[in-house]
């Protein structure tokens, strides 16, 4: 499953009007954690189809929404459900965590 791109001009038509929950990783392509866990995401967008969308924001192509959500870090997964952030995750993480962390929060 393709993780589709994001950018400050359509986030809020495909993240916060969103029917179903979407994970959000903001990230760059310098990014030495942020490609560690690329299949990891692949991997759980697969196991999360239909029920969640998975989206990514380059931050160098984008600042205003990770200004807006307080991003200080990367990879930032944010987590958001019927338009509202609940949840957000800095850092590289298993894919193992990355699904509980996921299943928690829908």
């Amino acid at each position: 499953m393709a993780i589709e791109a994001v950018t400050d001009d359509t986030f809020e038509q495909v993240v916060l009007r969103s029917a179903e929950p979407v994970v959000v990783e903001i990230w760059a392509p310098w990014c030495g954690p942020c490609r560690l866990i690329a299949p990891a995401l692949e991997e759980a967008a697969t196991e999360f189809q239909g029920r969640v969308r998975f989206v990514k924001l380059n931050i160098d192509e984008n600042e205003g929404m990770p200004r807006t959500y307080g991003v200080q870090a990367m990879p930032t997964l944010l987590l958001f459900k019927n338009g509202n952030l609940v949840s957000n995750r800095v850092g590289a993480f298993p894919k193992t965590r990355m699904v509980s962390w996921i299943k928690d929060h829908v």
